[in-house]
């Protein structure tokens, strides 16, 4: 090609990236590789499996298989290590972490060809973002552990995590995972991708190039089984995984009641909103990035294109135009803009959806660019005349595949946005700061991007609700996700509480039945059945309602209701009426206190210390309302990144034996400070203390659905809250079984859930029953990316 005809047609010339120094590494190895256990590499194994560069199906190197007794190796050496590296304190450990940071900044190129190699993704997003990213994950965390002793007071490390990575972004994942787990003090058995494991590999050698503990960090390869061995292993107490919603809905049945820690990134279907006054252009530019970033292949991909009506066809037009000028081809030409695909798996599974799509009645356009001949390359794809309800509106495709909607309202907007089992990140597109900032908070996903999209930092968390998972990775709050209350060793197994049998009637000829409290008003059970109460000796007290799966559905019904006003309220307005609920108690003090002794058999000094320390609770979740605040992230962007404290949303609650009305007053009054309603399951041998209570909500203007109480069997009825789907969150205090029974459930829509496995809380001492870990439970973190200047 001459000069003239370059100028003529501004082709790109190729820019090809040198394999040369990956393929020396390689050779340096035999292209074949052991497990990284206990600081050192084994032999490989009997069984093997191939990494492939999916460009032009080139066998990269042999990897080995991992057997459980390999696992269980792994998990032993981390076991051993994790006390020292824990003792070692955070400034010891601080001064490995940096050395980590140091070696990936000199290895830096080594990583970005190797992982574009192995991935298929361009080398400019390797060399660009990847790897400069996960050195920042490991500088930021670094940080943490030099200051691990005092802003994280009161927590100790887990011990032993399992973490298991997807294959889209193989080494920034495994700094996502590695970093904060190491600066808090705990030891990795990690499991990369079976499509993507040589740059775990390589950050193996240089953890013994850093002088790294031997055991802090292990890498075992394999396919699935070898990641459920991980989480299934009795000495790993955390399993921090980011792949599919599926096999993230099994890894949560497969940890319930095992009292594991949980962290799930999962899928995706992220909205992109572009407004009419949007800057077309950069919106266009946001777009390309959105989506085609990585082939599409990422979790919080802007594929759900939704634009206002009166410029979706200018829009789409310029869209189409962008689409042409897009370059794929091979992935160490630098010159391109997308790569390829990880596998053959996934390219069918990408042409499968699209197919169906089509055959639904989509549009689909692709642009022209011309496509490698071998390598599992899939063209940029735009599919217009989808409606929200259609396959591709719904489920994740996870490739570089675009599909579109329009609205007319900044309403119908968000509407559409959360019209999704998921909720990772959404992108907003709008001139107009006030509308941008009044979407954002509307939109349920983890991440929202104001006029930008894909802004990732170690220094902001990142996670999502719904089915996109739970627990954030980055940030502050990523480190709790590695940490536990320190108080929790010292619990006992709750004593089981058992009704006492009815032994003689309470003589007063006069109905006391207890009714339950829906919606603001009193409700008789569904059922039409009751309960006796009795005291120790079993004499008749009062008689409350069984509850069942109708009665959880109204409770469910009202405190979805409140939640729109409930939210929009004030923390000043939350503290205010909080302070009245704990004043109407302290002015009912002695009738309540006679109420515990009579259920409970407390003295009626212990009676009135537990009305008192309820008073006092109270008062200390009044005083929290307004002051929990999220805090402004220090990330190196022109610009600002809010983390927000949302609310849960409808939160159920089952409340414990002891402490009957301390219990639920402690695990009650800070989910609704936070801004959640809540369904409220009081103690079923103690439960009069709470049905007593709702006449001092009544009179303390608290709204009606905030807070709704359903007598019954707490087993049963958790499960049917679990259960629900318009049920965001579940805590729960009971049995060991129960707590079980409530993780499993929670999984059919992945709702966060908080259980205490069957150990009692002295609810008396604050430093275990009350606080910001209550806090923390009860709110979300939603991270607002706003940049500013022009």
């Amino acid at each position: 090609m001459t000069v003239s005809e370059i100028f003529k047609t501004m082709d790109y010339g190729t820019a090809p990236e040198s394999a040369s120094e990956v393929n020396a590494w390689l050779d340096r190895h035999d292209r074949t590789f052991g497990l990284f256990i206990g600081g050192a590499f084994t032999k490989p194994g009997k069984a093997c499996f191939d990494s492939v560069n999916p460009a032009n199906g080139e066998v990269l190197a042999s990897l080995t298989e991992a057997t459980a007794k390999d696992v269980d190796a792994a998990v032993k050496a981390a076991s051993k290590a994790q006390k020292g590296w824990a003792a070692l304190g955070g400034a010891g450990r601080a001064r490995h972490l940096y050395a980590l940071a140091r070696l990936i900044q000199k290895h830096a190129r080594l990583f970005a060809v190797l992982e574009s190699l192995d991935n298929g993704k361009p080398i400019r997003e390797s060399r660009d973002a990847d790897i400069p990213l996960a050195a920042r994950h490991f500088y930021h965390h670094a940080g943490w552990a030099q200051l691990v002793e005092s802003e994280m007071q009161g927590y100790e490390p887990i011990g032993v995590a399992g973490q298991v990575i997807p294959w889209n972004f193989p080494f920034l994942m495994l700094a996502w995972k590695i970093a904060p787990a190491l600066a808090m003090g705990n030891a990795v058995v990690l499991k990369p991708a079976e499509y993507t494991s040589l740059t775990a590999l390589l950050f193996a050698e240089i953890c013994v190039e850093a002088g790294l503990t031997e055991g802090v960090v292990n890498i075992v390869t394999g396919h699935g089984p070898v990641g459920a061995m991980i989480a299934e292993h009795k000495d790993v107490a955390k399993v921090a995984f980011t792949g599919s919603t599926r096999v993230g809905r099994i890894l949560r049945e497969q940890t319930a009641g095992t009292g594991k820690k949980l962290t799930l990134e999962l899928g995706g279907k992220s909205p992109f909103i572009v407004f009419d006054d949007a800057d077309m252009d950069s919106a266009i530019e946001g777009i390309v990035d959105a989506i085609w970033f990585n082939q599409g292949q990422v979790c919080c991909a802007g594929s759900r294109l939704l634009v206002q009506e009166n410029i979706a066809e200018t829009f789409h037009d310029r869209l189409r135009l962008r689409m042409q000028s897009l370059r794929v081809g091979d992935p160490l030409d630098k010159s391109i803009d997308i790569g390829c695909v990880v596998d053959p798996v996934q390219h069918k599974q990408i042409t499968a959806m699209v197919d169906q799509g089509v055959a639904e009645g989509a549009t689909a356009f692709r642009g022209e660019a011309s496509l490698p001949e071998n390598g599992c390359y899939y063209p940029p794809t735009l599919l217009t005349g989808i409606e929200a309800g259609d396959t591709l509106a719904q489920e994740e495709i996870f490739g570089p595949v675009l599909v579109s909607m329009n609205f007319r309202t900044p309403a119908e907007a968000v509407q559409l946005a959360n019209n999704s089992r998921y909720g990772l990140a959404a992108s907003v597109w709008t001139e107009n700061i006030n509308l941008a900032l009044g979407v954002a908070p509307q939109i349920k996903a983890g991440v929202i991007w104001v006029n930008c999209t894909n802004q990732f930092d170690a220094a902001a968390g990142f996670g999502g609700y719904r089915e996109s998972g739970f627990g954030r990775e980055g940030g502050r709050e990523g480190l709790y996700e590695y940490v536990k209350p320190s108080y929790l060793k010292s619990l006992k197994d709750a004593a089981p509480a058992k009704p006492h049998a009815l032994s003689e009637g309470g003589g007063e000829g006069i109905d006391r039945t207890a009714k339950m409290y829906v919606g603001g008003k009193q409700a008789r059970p569904d059922s039409g059945y009751s309960a006796p109460v009795t005291n120790p000796k079993g004499k008749l007290i009062s008689h409350v309602g069984l509850g069942n799966r109708k009665d959880i559905r109204n409770a469910v019904e009202a405190a979805t209701a409140a939640s729109g006003g409930w939210v929009k309220a004030s923390g000043h307005n939350k503290a205010q009426i909080l302070y009245f609920i704990g004043e109407n108690l302290a002015a009912r003090a002695e009738e309540f206190g006679a109420r515990l002794s009579a259920m409970t058999g407390a003295s009626v000094k212990s009676a009135a210390q537990e009305v008192d320390a309820a008073v006092n609770r109270l008062f200390t979740y009044a005083a929290w309302a307004d002051k929990y605040d999220g805090q402004v992230h220090s990330v190196p962007v022109r610009g600002v990144t809010v983390a927000m404290k949302e609310p849960v949303g409808v939160m159920g609650i089952a409340c414990p034996d002891e402490a009957p009305l301390l219990g639920f007053v402690s695990l009650v009054a800070p989910a609704i400070a936070m801004g959640n309603t809540v369904v409220a399951v009081p103690s079923p041998v103690h439960p009069l203390v709470a049905t007593d209570l709702y006449q001092v909500l009544d009179t303390s203007d608290l709204p009606g659905g905030v807070v709704n109480i359903v007598t019954g069997d707490r087993d049963e009825l958790s499960k049917t809250l679990a259960d629900h789907y318009g049920v965001d969150g579940v805590w729960y205090h009971g049995s060991a079984e129960g707590s079980k029974m409530v993780e499993h459930a929670a999984a059919a829509n992945l709702k966060r859930t908080w259980v205490n496995y069957g150990k009692a809380i002295d609810w008396l001492n604050p430093e275990q029953a009350e606080g910001q870990e209550y806090l923390r439970q009860a709110t979300e973190v939603k991270n607002v990316w706003i940049p500013y200047g022009e």
